[in-house]
């Protein structure tokens, strides 16, 4: 992990924790962007690079519970790391139903903290890269014309190019050049492909 395309953000209320987790955060070369609120985390400049959220349950106005309640509707998908000093079993157990990646109590290891830090990134970073994938196959999808759409649909479904010749009253030869430009279009190198980036469109 690299300071450079990592960002930690630290939402908790006492100043002396914020301090103490930038300096153990900083410390293995990451960045660090504290707040002492969840409304001063929500109006936050937004990031495209990795990033995960260390949140403090209990806080004045929102808590950092209610604060994952308020992203997950708004589809703002960070992972989160709870640290709470006032836990308890039925807490985390439904922090962790909501996505959460860690719930540590105080006093915590610091290397407990970094762990779950590295995890939360990694899954970030994967997650971003799926993000950009699936909008990468979109873009390529709305490249096809209504006649492609067709028997792409068709060549997904495992129909042979007669198959389809025959259903939609065109030529073999003519399904043999609308097969290549789709494949070209979506960037597919065979039919599997193909297959898997449809599925994942639906």
């Amino acid at each position: 992990m690299k300071a450079a395309d990592s960002v930690v953000f630290v939402v908790d209320d006492d100043a002396s924790v914020r301090e103490a987790l930038a300096s153990l955060i900083g410390s293995v070369a990451l960045r660090v962007e504290c707040f002492a609120s969840p409304e001063g985390f929500l109006r936050r400049r937004k990031t495209e690079s990795p990033s995960c959220l260390v949140l403090d349950v209990r806080m004045p106005g929102l808590s950092g519970l209610d604060l994952q309640r308020k992203l997950a509707r708004g589809e703002q998908q960070i992972p989160i790391i709870f640290i709470s000093a006032h836990g308890d079993i039925p807490m985390a157990v439904g922090a962790m139903k909501a996505g959460a990646i860690e719930f540590l109590p105080k006093p915590f290891r610091d290397e407990d903290l970094l762990d779950a830090i590295r995890q939360a990134l990694d899954r970030d970073k994967a997650a971003k890269i799926r993000r950009t994938e699936m909008l990468e196959i979109r873009d390529r999808h709305t490249l096809l014309t209504a006649r492609q759409h067709q028997i792409m649909t068709l060549i997904v479904e495992g129909k042979l190019n007669k198959q389809i010749a025959a259903k939609l009253g065109l030529s073999e030869n003519t399904i043999k050049v609308h097969r290549r430009r789709i494949m070209e279009r979506m960037g597919a190198a065979s039919v599997a492909e193909l297959v898997h980036m449809i599925g994942r469109l639906n």
